[in-house]
């Protein structure tokens, strides 16, 4: 699957406050009704999901609620997925002022996010189990929708004018050049899996090699290294997807893999977008959908069915087009106008290759083509995939005057001013350290920066 990347400027972010502002003097205050649909195959057993509906900003008032839908993929084992679909949510929660306004809360949730999906990977780590997980997380909130991942799992929107956009960014190696930069910047090594054998040389070379050289790797085809040991020959194949190494991960941004290394990072892409009153569809899935089917043909496959109906037959079409090669688990998430039982069928328009959203996105900080405006259907309100937390939690922070105690951006604990930094702290000579601005961290929550920049390891530690 290839993408064909259009370069046009991105129209500019709407605040959240001037489109509630709309909605209030126009009267366009109804919230739409959240229908959905889940289905699933297991291969391993490592993919869960979360779907709570009826999630309330304050607790005992209904109008106040907001739905919750996510998936996470699991690998090297399941703890990781089930502790993140347990605690991801109360994290992300906390970060977020319990009396601020909607507005206020929609404004601040991109930032929670952030923080509750790092905070969530601490708590995990410190554990000490080493499996690891994907995540997809989908808050939608009236006509808002707010996607935050790590990991390749996928959200698109469907929207009535029959176009699909995808509202995540891929993190896997082979497919995001900006990954493996950050990677391999921050101490990693980026390369494929090395298979070893000996008798397959002879087939390829025949060469009459000193018994004392030592020869550094030549690569034949790309994907083949020969040495030479003495009077031994190795051959050295190349296999699979660019990796992580140590570790072997695939993959640069998830919740877990404490054994990888502290460049794999929690840190999610961010995207929230306002709807119009028509509505529109979400399609929310693991790789093994999307391994074998493209944004547009899954969006296809269910177009016009109810969610239920909808999640299985998109599920259906990725095992008859590539069989069970993965865990594959779909949620379709629709957002409907009040008026309508079902979103109604839609002739959908024909792309060309330009106008198409197909294979990975291989951009980490989401700057892609963006279809979204193709049909004054969706707002943009905000976007932004940088693994750097000083550019991801902003420059406000909460301090008690009386007591003088600090809130870490992340863990969200008050702690002496003296007990922590700034995290635009720097060498106390240095013109870029500015420890008077915020947000601030706790000891532990910037020893787990520095270490994902790469410039300490950080050693979680292990509740029993």
């Amino acid at each position: 699957m290839t993408l064909t990347e259009v370069t046009r400027a991105n129209p500019p972010l709407v605040p959240p406050g001037t489109l509630i502002g709309r909605e209030l003097r126009s009267g366009k205050i109804e919230k739409p009704v959240i229908g959905y649909g889940q289905a699933a195959l297991a291969k391993k057993g490592e993919d869960y999901f979360l779907i709570k509906p009826d999630c309330q900003r304050i607790p005992g008032n209904p109008s106040t609620w907001f739905s919750v839908f996510a998936i996470f993929d699991g690998h090297n084992g399941i703890s990781a997925a089930i502790f993140a679909k347990e605690n991801l949510l109360s994290n992300v929660l906390s970060a977020i002022p319990k009396d601020a306004s909607r507005e206020e809360w929609l404004q601040k949730l991109p930032r929670a996010l952030v923080a509750g999906f790092v905070k969530t990977d601490i708590e995990f780590q410190q554990k000490g189990e080493t499996s690891g997980t994907t995540v997809t997380f989908v808050v939608i909130d009236g006509w808002t929708v707010t996607v935050a991942s790590v990991g390749d799992s996928r959200c698109i929107l469907d929207t009535q004018g029959g176009v699909v956009s995808l509202l995540t960014v891929d993190h896997r190696l082979e497919e995001n050049v900006e990954e493996r930069e950050r990677v391999t910047a921050s101490g990693g090594e980026v390369g494929r899996l090395n298979i070893f054998g000996g008798n397959e040389v002879e087939q390829l070379v025949s060469h009459p090699f000193s018994s004392s050289s030592f020869l550094q790797p030549k690569m034949f085809e790309d994907s083949i290294s020969i040495m030479v040991l003495g009077c031994n020959l190795l051959c050295v194949f190349q296999v699979g997807p660019l990796r992580c190494w140590p570790g072997g991960l695939c993959l640069s941004r998830s919740i877990g893999d404490t054994d990888v290394g502290e460049f794999i990072v929690p840190v999610p892409h961010v995207k929230q977008v306002k709807l119009s009153d028509t509505g529109g569809r979400l399609i929310i899935a693991s790789d093994g959908i999307w391994d074998a089917l493209s944004s547009d043909a899954a969006a296809k496959a269910c177009q016009g069915l109810p969610a239920d109906l909808a999640a299985r037959l998109v599920v259906k079409e990725a095992l008859r087009s590539r069989g069970l090669k993965d865990d594959t688990t779909c949620l379709v998430v629709d957002i409907i106008p009040s008026v309508h039982p079902i979103l109604p069928p839609t002739p959908r328009k024909q792309h060309n290759v330009l106008s198409s959203l197909f294979g990975k996105i291989s951009n980490s900080t989401g700057k892609s083509p963006n279809k979204l405006f193709a049909v004054g259907a969706v707002e943009e309100l905000f976007e932004e995939g940088s693994a750097m937390l000083a550019e991801r939690l902003g420059k406000d922070f909460l301090v008690d005057r009386d007591s003088g105690l600090f809130r870490c951006a992340i863990c969200q604990v008050d702690q002496p001013a003296n007990d922590g930094l700034s995290i635009n702290s720097g060498p106390f000579f240095s013109p870029s350290s500015k420890p008077w601005e915020g947000p601030f961290l706790c000891a532990n929550c910037r020893k787990k920066k520095d270490a994902m920049e790469g410039k300490r390891p950080f050693q979680p530690t292990i509740s029993i």
